[in-house]
């Protein structure tokens, strides 16, 4: 069960705070497709034991390959749209910003190519919105401020309350506590995160911000932290000092346009067309003009984004080949992919590397698809869309299969039972612990 838990919790801590995209549902054939093939995987998968486990390193790198692969899946998939799938993948519109420093911005509308859409509009951010946060008191780290006992207190968000029961052995050091209470927080899943910081002078606070930003009309909080009802808990509480506001929760404000507007969040949509993300302050007032990128700059930064993300896969693997977790099998399955489709990437300025990896030479690629009038350079670029989505599922149902380990012993070929729980846990299947 502490393996399970590892690997959870690396995946919570590192990937958690993902943004979803309409690339992440699936349809229940679909889903019933990724089930069939982890059984069919883990039916025939040998018993084996892993190497590097008890470190973390392997279960670390299981999920790291399985997100880089995921992702690169994901960009596979939002570049295969309905209609004419090989011109029309590469053609989806791509809207633009001025200042993306300031303003990022995606198109979310709906595709359709018989209508021209000459939209663009400013933004001007005033402020941003942001969290709740919470900072308690810094104490000696190595200190011992909270006798030995039990204590409680009370977190009561805008949806409900929940109390929490913690107990101070009479060797916790100040943060033993801390580190104790930011591991409730973060399990409870109650909309907050928690960290300790430890400063140059050897003190520690516990840290406590909100997952969301912004306040409703109606709210006057996003959390409110107060200790139980008995004297040891608000002593406790005194010294902790968690329940000190250090910073509200606010709402973005922003001019459209020339005309006022907020938002409970830094990212929203206009028109249900664009969504908008803000990073920054326009100091010097001058406002971000969000448009549409010119026919053949869209379909480089589409092919761009397939190219990074291949990319991607690639440095992960790279970057675990020397460890003791991976040898070359990854890094081999992946960049096999380019190699087989280096003459046709190469026509089109998609240069493979020694190493693998993709790079654009734009004087190239703008020519070959200036002049494609028969949907050549489309077909080429899709076969290796598809060649490498294919590769990244695989990847992604499996990723045990490239992490170094000794196997025990082989099954009966065609004479076993299905075992989904095997390699599941580090492909992204969520069990009860009591399986």
């Amino acid at each position: 069960m502490a393996a399970i838990d590892t690997i959870y919790n690396y995946y919570l801590t590192t990937y958690g705070s993902n943004t979803p995209n309409r690339y992440d549902t699936h349809k229940k054939s679909e889903l019933r497709s990724v089930y069939n093939n982890m059984v069919k995987v883990n039916k025939e998968s040998p018993l084996y034991k892993i190497l590097g486990l008890d470190s973390g390193e392997a279960s670390r790198f299981a999920i790291d390959i399985k997100e880089s692969s995921m992702g690169l899946s994901k960009v596979a998939a939002s570049l295969s749209g309905e209609g004419n799938l090989l011109e029309g993948a590469f053609r989806k519109k791509v809207a633009n910003s001025s200042n993306p420093d300031i303003v990022s911005v995606t198109y979310v509308g709906k595709e359709n190519s018989e209508e021209e859409l000459n939209d663009s509009f400013s933004v001007q951010v005033k402020n941003l919105a942001e969290s709740q946060l919470n900072i308690g008191n810094y104490l000696d780290a190595d200190g011992r401020d909270i006798p030995a006992g039990q204590y409680s207190f009370d977190f009561t968000n805008n949806a409900t309350a929940y109390e929490f029961q913690y107990s101070v052995g009479p060797n916790d050091t100040n943060e033993d506590i801390q580190n104790k209470l930011a591991r409730l927080v973060n399990t409870a899943d109650i909309g907050a995160k928690a960290h300790v910081d430890v400063d140059e002078e050897n003190r520690s606070s516990l840290i406590i911000e909100s997952k969301e930003t912004g306040l409703a009309d109606s709210e006057e909080y996003l959390f409110k932290i107060m200790p139980a009802t008995d004297r040891e808990s608000q002593l406790a509480m005194e010294k902790l000092g968690i329940d000190y506001v250090a910073r509200e929760a606010h709402n973005s404000s922003f001019l459209l346009n020339g005309k006022e507007h907020s938002s409970l969040s830094n990212t929203f949509t206009i028109n249900k067309e664009f969504e908008i993300t803000l990073h920054g302050i326009n100091a010097d007032d001058e406002a971000a003009v969000i448009g549409f990128e010119n026919d053949l700059d869209a379909i480089a930064g589409n092919v761009g984004t397939l190219i990074t993300s291949y990319n991607k896969s690639i440095e992960t693997a790279e970057a675990y080949r020397q460890s003791q977790s991976s040898d070359s099998k990854l890094l081999h399955d992946i960049t096999s992919v380019a190699h087989a489709f280096r003459s046709d990437l190469e026509g089109l300025g998609l240069m493979v590397q020694n190493n693998g990896t993709i790079e654009i030479d734009r004087n190239i690629f703008d020519n070959a698809i200036t002049s494609d009038t028969d949907g050549d350079a489309f077909k080429q670029l899709n076969n290796f869309k598809n060649a490498a989505a294919a590769r990244a599922s695989q990847i992604a149902i499996n990723p045990m299969n490239y992490v170094n380990k000794v196997v025990v012993a082989y099954k009966n070929p065609g004479r076993n039972f299905n075992t989904p729980y095997a390699n599941s846990m580090y492909a992204g299947m969520m069990l009860d612990r009591y399986c």
